[in-house]
């Protein structure tokens, strides 16, 4: 791969990186409010009778909210699995590309 391909390469690579590292803070950032939310429904919850209807309408909630952050920590996971392996990447593109360097230089030299 010659120079020119390595840079647009690494670029490429580099813009993956930062578009993951978005969407893992996007997702960070839903978690954090399905706490806040889940946390607030638990405060409501504890001056309920525990029998009542609306109680259990109120655990129900939170289960569903806990399953979904089960799924969107499933999502970061997958989205950090990515994010490494295109670290990974881009630490193989530089070593390219400072090879291509060494070599034109000491052509040059």
């Amino acid at each position: 791969m010659g120079l020119a391909a390595s840079q647009a390469r690494f670029l490429t690579l580099t813009a993956r990186k930062s578009d993951l590292e978005l969407t893992g803070q996007q997702i960070n950032q839903s978690r954090l409010q399905l706490a806040n939310i889940t946390g607030q429904l638990f405060t409501i919850a504890s001056n309920l009778d525990p029998d009542s209807d609306e109680a259990i309408q109120i655990q129900l909630r939170i289960n569903s909210l806990q399953a979904l952050d089960q799924a969107l920590e499933l999502q970061l996971r997958r989205v950090d699995t990515q994010q490494q392996a295109v670290q990974t990447e881009i630490e193989a593109v530089q070593k390219v590309v400072d090879k291509n360097i060494d070599i034109t230089f000491k052509t040059f030299a």
